[in-house]
């Protein structure tokens, strides 16, 4: 069977979420609530108040590659009902329970095919935002990249 819309639980629709939600996860709590104030989001009531716990962080190193524990970090996690039905839900790292339920209420409105644009819309300029760090922390990097050259190998 095909259809001309997208599956709700398709490849694509699954991409496109997680990477709203990253970016929700990246965002800094103005960004979220600058995007918010620009939509008409129904109340949202908790599934799950806000809250914050600890993750075992684990990291690799060597030639190996094998696991280790870094350590524990805090993390955030929200659920919410949008009035009108989705739900939406939210992990980041930090503290910050105020972030977290605004991401969850940005998760549920994009899951609701017609608000998906608007959504996306008005997350553009935290996206922006983003990229532009990205970009200017890649640039500083770059700056002290050394190129390393070997003139002789000694295989003569």
């Amino acid at each position: 069977m095909t259809t001309t819309a997208r599956d709700p639980g398709s490849e694509g629709d699954t991409a496109a979420r997680q990477a709203v939600m990253a970016l929700c996860a990246e965002a800094s709590r103005a960004d979220l609530e600058a995007a918010l104030s620009g939509l008409d989001a129904p109340a949202a009531a908790d599934l799950r108040p806000p809250e914050t716990g600890l993750v075992m962080a684990s990291g690799r190193i060597g030639g190996d590659g094998r696991p280790f524990n870094l350590g524990e970090v805090s993390v955030t996690r929200a659920a919410i009902r949008l009035a009108d039905g989705p739900a939406g839900f939210a992990y980041h790292l930090g503290r910050d329970r105020a972030k977290a339920r605004l991401a969850a209420i940005l998760d549920a409105l994009w899951q609701d095919p017609d608000r998906r644009a608007r959504v996306e819309a008005a997350l553009e300029p935290a996206a922006r935002r983003l990229a532009a760090s990205r970009d200017r922390a890649a640039r500083r990097t770059a700056a002290t990249r050394v190129d390393f050259l070997t003139l002789a190998r000694g295989e003569d």
